[in-house]
């Protein structure tokens, strides 16, 4: 059966500007193209582990404008269940992403919709998992957490403060390096995943490693997706029983996979194609 996932977060359009060299403070660059493409990472969390082979529900909002419309089409076409989706009166929300000849971006994002989930109406399946992050109203991630019945995984991302109720609802966090220096109460968490870049990730309990993985990608067009790419993966594997180690070695498997792919939400082979044999 496959794995059960709620994911609650941003649904945003994605404005892409490809550049040699990202701009310094005052100056102006050329940049190559532009692209227009469905992103958020709420979006690119729940297409990636349907994409991977969960069953997926989407918590989110989008505007009822011509970008809402299209990022709700790209949620059904990867197989998303939108009907937990709100649609509210005004602009969807959108982020402004600059990416370098080396696949490094830089972000802006105005939430737009993604402010106004109604967190009174939200709900969640009977035991599925969550995964959220915190890009959305952190009233809608705490009612989503007291709700759920399932494991809870956060993303720390953008750092937020949150309460010590929240904190101890979860049951794994991610981060990048700055989010983990950024939040001092992950140094004694009971499990935290930190990724780190071309180096892999490492999975702490209690700020000590107990497993890590590395896998090199053998090409870099665009990190954007890649960290959201690597998240799902991981929860995904979780949810399928698979091991730490395994679980941590076929997100990093899925992150390498991700940056070859110009896309915010890359296109992604059944997680089995990554994952090593069963431990």
């Amino acid at each position: 059966m496959s794995a059960q996932l709620a994911v609650v977060g941003a649904i945003n359009l994605d404005l892409v500007a490809s550049v040699d060299n990202a701009p310094r403070p005052g100056e102006t660059v050329l940049g190559s193209d532009l692209r227009r493409l469905p992103g958020g990472k709420g979006a690119n969390q729940a297409i990636a582990a349907a994409r991977l082979g969960a069953q997926v529900d989407m918590i989110g909002a989008l505007g009822d404008d011509d970008a809402g419309a299209e990022l709700l089409a790209a949620l059904h076409e990867s197989g998303v269940d939108t009907s937990r989706v709100q649609v509210v009166h005004g602009a969807s929300g959108v982020a402004l992403i600059v990416v370098d000849s080396a696949g490094e971006n830089s972000i802006v994002v105005c939430p737009g919709a993604g402010l106004h989930i109604d967190a009174r109406s939200v709900t969640v399946t009977p035991g599925a998992a969550v995964l959220a992050q915190l890009e959305v109203d952190l009233a809608v991630i705490e009612q989503v957490a007291w709700r759920a019945t399932g494991p809870f995984f956060l993303n720390v991302s953008p750092v937020r403060d949150l309460s010590r109720g929240l904190r101890d609802r979860v049951d794994l966090f991610v981060v990048n390096q700055g989010e983990y220096e950024a939040s001092p109460f992950l140094a004694t968490a009971p499990r935290v995943v930190l990724t780190l870049g071309a180096e892999g990730a490492v999975l702490l309990k209690r700020g000590r490693v107990v497993a890590k993985a590395r896998v090199r990608a053998e090409r870099v067009v665009n990190t954007v997706g890649a960290g959201d790419a690597f998240t799902a993966a991981l929860v995904v594997a979780l949810l399928e029983r698979r091991s730490e180690s395994d679980a941590l070695e076929v997100a990093c498997r899925v992150g390498a996979a991700a940056v070859a792919d110009h896309k915010s939400q890359p296109t992604l082979k059944p997680l089995a194609f990554y994952a090593p044999p069963r431990t």
